[in-house]
């Protein structure tokens, strides 16, 4: 029985000669493969559905391995972020977290509208990096992982300075930091952007400026605590950091 949903194609593979298969994260179904026959020629109508962040309908036809696909309609294309190596760096990671993070077949809408506001903004040109930090807070709790944000994760006060502890796994305030001799000491604006990207709506989200050294900040305290309690190691992330690199020369 031929079905339809609306998805994102957040990984394409090579198949032989001529076909792709291709992983969408779909509202309906989670995370779904199916068989593009015929996409790696140009001319094929399943060519430009079927490229990284494309947005749309798409319809298919499904077994208990791979589906079939029949044919996409677009909602929209991500196109910009295509053309931009930066955007594709940090959008490829994006996808590959999430892949990595969710099973098979398990519906999430939260996790749908998460994925496409993300690749919304970074397509109309809003600070990749910033949305990086925003979904990479997001998907801890998709993984299972419950930083203490909200106040001292040893003696649980909420107010002071705080610096971040990765083996106490949260904030540790002024009285608590000789707990761990480790912890990393971070700005006040450090301490408030991560609490807002854990807990805020994104689709809220508006201009965002933040300094460069407090991006340094969240990215150490980020990558830190992925590090040591996700368990995921993605090749993505090494060609991010490549082109984080790059992006300081221009």
């Amino acid at each position: 029985m031929i079905q339809k949903c609306e998805g994102i194609v957040i990984r394409r593979t090579d198949y032989g000669e001529n076909n792709k298969i291709i992983t969408l994260y779909t509202r309906e179904f989670g995370k779904i493969g199916v068989m593009a026959r015929g996409a790696k020629k140009p001319n094929n109508r399943l060519s430009a559905v079927t490229q990284l962040f494309y947005y749309g309908y798409f319809v298919f036809t499904p077994s208990s391995g791979l589906g079939s696909l029949q044919q996409g309609e677009t909602i929209d294309s991500m196109r910009s972020i295509r053309e931009d190596i930066f955007a594709t760096a940090y959008a490829s990671y994006m996808v590959e977290l999430l892949d990595r993070s969710v099973d098979d077949r398990k519906a999430n809408p939260f996790l749908f509208e998460l994925l496409y506001q993300s690749l919304y903004y970074i397509n109309e040109g809003y600070d990749a990096e910033i949305l990086k930090f925003i979904f990479e807070m997001k998907m801890l709790q998709v993984n299972g992982l419950s930083p203490t944000l909200s106040q001292c994760a040893s003696c649980g006060n909420s107010e002071g300075e705080f610096s971040f502890s990765i083996r106490e796994g949260g904030f540790l305030c002024h009285r608590c930091v000789g707990k761990d001799r480790y912890h990393m000491k971070i700005s006040p604006m450090t301490v408030k952007l991560l609490r807002l990207f854990y807990y805020f709506d994104l689709s809220r989200l508006g201009n965002i400026s933040v300094k460069a050294e407090t991006k340094k900040e969240l990215q150490t305290i980020i990558d830190a605590y992925y590090d040591e309690y996700s368990g995921l190691h993605l090749k993505s992330k090494k060609f991010l950091k490549q082109m984080d690199s790059m992006k300081e020369l221009f």
